[in-house]
């Protein structure tokens, strides 16, 4: 699936991040949603590294990466922590400047990089997100149980863990067939890739941890800078055309309250953009990034 990419397993300050790198030209970092893992730009990355250098990691705690330990806070997966940590990835890799490209949770971690590593982040591309403090402040019914996850996973531990590790197909089948439109997204091999990572007791917990982080810092995080600091990079917003942020939200509105170059619109898919629809969602990164 990765032709001519090579495995990485970077050494942090934390951790170890596992990934892969192919390519030549400019720099672009690709970071994977819930509850897939760096596999997920299988069908785009291969196509972007003809142009550029791909690198695609798993997050910390997801696929093949470490999971640290929390702490009380959370603060160990806040997303500020966690975009330091990718921020570390590519200057260890050699790239003190790079353009970033994010899906879910990917995206929240790619947005908190453009704001606090502005001098980083070239180019941000965000798929199928609206900030956290955004989707916290506009939380309805709809919300409530459409992105009931959310609330479970930021559940007091050790619940969540239990109930996640104990089921784990359950869980993943759930997120990947109730939140995509294209039947044969996702790979045979693939989905018992993301499947196994929830068989990982440390796993589990740190990506609980990561949305008890998004329920309380990130939040946090959110509300102090909205109004205060912007993204000063050109942003590219992507999402679903008919899923939860097209419904809830305008979502180029809600970015240009962020940042001053905004530019995206829908694509023809559910949630998993890069893997439902890989030939629309390469032509709108290839046209934002060169």
């Amino acid at each position: 699936m990765f032709d001519g990419f090579a495995e990485l397993d970077i050494v942090t300050s934390d951790t170890t991040i596992h990934g892969r790198r192919g390519g030549d030209g400019p720099p672009v970092l690709l970071l994977h949603g819930m509850p897939e893992t760096h596999l997920m730009w299988h069908r785009v990355a291969p196509r972007l590294a003809e142009r550029f250098t791909v690198v695609a990691t798993d997050l910390r705690g997801f696929g093949g990466s470490g999971a640290p330990p929390s702490a009380p806070d959370h603060a160990p997966y806040s997303m500020r922590r966690v975009a330091a940590e990718q921020v570390e990835v590519m200057r260890l890799l050699g790239y003190d400047r790079f353009a970033v490209v994010g899906h879910d949770r990917g995206g929240r971690c790619a947005y908190r990089m453009a704001l606090d590593h502005p001098d980083a982040v070239s180019r941000l591309a965000v798929l199928d997100i609206v900030p956290t403090g955004d989707a916290f402040d506009r939380a309805d019914m709809a919300f409530s149980l459409g992105f009931w996850l959310w609330s479970f996973l930021a559940a007091p531990e050790p619940v969540p863990e239990r109930l996640v590790a104990g089921v784990p197909e359950v869980i993943v089948a759930h997120m990947l067939d109730d939140l995509s439109e294209v039947t044969d997204a996702f790979p045979a091999a693939v989905r018992a890739e993301y499947v196994a990572q929830f068989r990982r007791p440390e796993g589990v917990h740190a990506i609980c941890e990561q949305y008890r982080a998004a329920a309380t810092l990130d939040y946090e995080h959110d509300r102090a800078d909205r109004g205060r600091r912007r993204i000063g990079c050109p942003v590219l917003a992507l999402w679903g055309h008919a899923g939860p942020v097209a419904t809830w939200y305008r979502p180029l509105e809600v970015w240009r309250a962020w940042a001053d170059q905004v530019e995206g619109g829908p694509v023809a898919a559910g949630h998993f953009l890069p893997e439902e629809a890989p030939d629309e969602t390469l032509r709108h990164l290839l046209a934002f990034l060169e």
